[in-house]
């Protein structure tokens, strides 16, 4: 071996031993996204159901939203807020961490971005696809996901009229917007990927099929759900009154 040929081999060890090009690092890496994305991907299915609950009642809301305060624990029943601070901040460092790793995948050149477009037009494979929106609703939620959980943070109550007054009187209809579509598809075709990814399941169309179906299935839920908080802000008036159970 010559002394050129052995100092590049020398160089291409230095640099493959460090950072993302580490094996085991990247390894590391996909694992802690993968389980991140998890964690956040079953939140999501969980949280729309618990404010679907609104679809059923108001009191069936209220029963819910202090179930998920530890009303049980509490001599008033009322629960204890701070949990939701305490959830809406955990959830904060998960996103936080799962962006993290996610972007050392992101394309971070034009030509790239333009690369993955090219390969989309002449070998339109439906994961590349799916990645590509992985891409694009992820970008949305770095920025949008955050706003809304520093919101909860700094003003945990919840409730009937007092959700509704967030939505509709402070106008966070408008982030709810943006935010739903966006995160019912990265999370649900992530699970997707990661299902695949790990093996989890050998059947791919069929859970791309089951991928497809949350997704429809938690918009609509969601959006009936949104609306029916737009609803109820209408009707009430400021400033608004905690609702309590007849």
């Amino acid at each position: 071996m010559t002394a050129s040929s052995q100092t590049q081999n020398e160089k291409i060890h230095d640099v493959s031993s460090k950072g993302y090009l580490n094996p085991i690092w990247a390894a590391r890496a996909d694992k802690l996204q993968s389980a991140t994305g998890l964690l956040l991907g079953f939140f999501i299915i969980m949280h729309l159901h618990f404010e679907s609950s609104i679809l059923i009642s108001k009191e069936a809301f209220y029963h819910v939203g202090h179930f998920l305060e530890g009303g049980i624990f509490s001599e008033t029943g009322h629960g204890f807020p701070v949990l939701t601070k305490f959830i809406s901040a955990f959830m904060l460092i998960v996103v936080i961490i799962h962006a993290a790793f996610a972007l050392r995948r992101f394309p971070a050149q034009i030509q790239q971005w333009r690369a993955l477009r090219s390969q989309m037009t002449i070998m339109p494979h439906q994961d590349t696809k799916i990645w590509f929106w992985q891409l694009i609703t992820g970008f949305l939620l770095f920025f949008l996901a955050p706003v809304h959980l520093y919101d909860m943070i700094t003003n945990p109550a919840i409730g009937p009229h007092l959700s509704a007054e967030r939505v509709y009187h402070q106008d966070v209809w408008m982030l709810y917007v943006l935010l739903l579509p966006a995160v019912v598809i990265h999370a649900m075709f992530g699970l997707y990927r990661v299902a695949v990814k790990w093996g989890i399941t050998t059947k791919r169309m069929a859970a791309l099929k089951l991928a497809k179906f949350m997704v429809i299935y938690l918009m609509i839920i969601g959006i009936a759900s949104l609306m029916t908080y737009i609803v109820i802000g209408q009707s009430l008036e400021l400033p608004v009154t905690p609702f309590v159970p007849s």
